[in-house]
């Protein structure tokens, strides 16, 4: 026996749509991912906004780089390959909770310009929101809170975002906090600012 191949996989177009999905939660559903260097404050700010979300009735969950790597993909390393792979996962997880008409927000590093691309073109454009947690890396490691930059100084950490592997800055981020001069509060604010009325759903929905 065996268990078929891809000509026998066919999806299954449910009745209950992303639309009536929204329409029940009071809300359009998006998929906010905040890419930026290690220690830029993107689980800080992602889980604040899902805070102040979910204070105002809003479906939400975060995925959080760290949290995601303990189960989901916590067979995949920090290979270039591996990085990619980890992307596409939450990719098309991103996609099913957009589909479940829920308010995902990811924090991940995400350093490669193709990797975020896959990502958008994998959860779709008009419900990607990018947002580039901007903070210089004498900053980050002055932070430090894990002490990776430390490690990855003393080269016990290859392929370090920052230090030895390369991060790739939005090309037109849909919004841009400076976290080095912003209050949590602040970038909060604007977070919300960008993505509350993108939730909004239409009068007559």
């Amino acid at each position: 026996m065996g268990n078929g191949s891809e000509k026998d996989i066919v999806w299954h177009h449910a009745s209950v749509t992303r639309e009536r999905r929204e329409r029940l939660n009071g809300h359009r559903a998006r998929a906010v991912w905040f890419t930026g260097l290690s220690g830029a404050g993107k689980s800080t700010i992602a889980h604040a906004v899902e805070e102040q979300l979910h204070r105002c009735g809003c479906r939400t969950f975060v995925f959080d780089g760290d949290n995601v790597r303990h189960g989901l993909c916590g067979d995949l390393g920090f290979s270039p390959a591996d990085r990619r792979e980890n992307l596409r996962r939450i990719g098309e997880m991103a996609k099913l909770f957009v589909d479940a008409g829920i308010v995902s927000l990811a924090a991940f590093i995400s350093p490669m310009r193709d990797d975020r691309a896959l990502v958008r073109e994998i959860i779709g454009a008009q419900h990607y929101i990018e947002i580039y947690v901007s903070c210089p890396l004498e900053e980050c490691e002055r932070r430090d809170v894990k002490g990776m930059y430390r490690r990855a100084r003393a080269g016990q950490l290859p392929s370090f975002t920052g230090i030895s592997a390369p991060y790739d800055a939005p090309d037109a981020p849909h919004l841009v906090l400076e976290t080095a001069t912003l209050t949590v509060e602040q970038s909060v604010s604007r977070v919300l600012d960008l993505i509350v009325p993108l939730l909004a759903l239409p009068a007559s929905a």
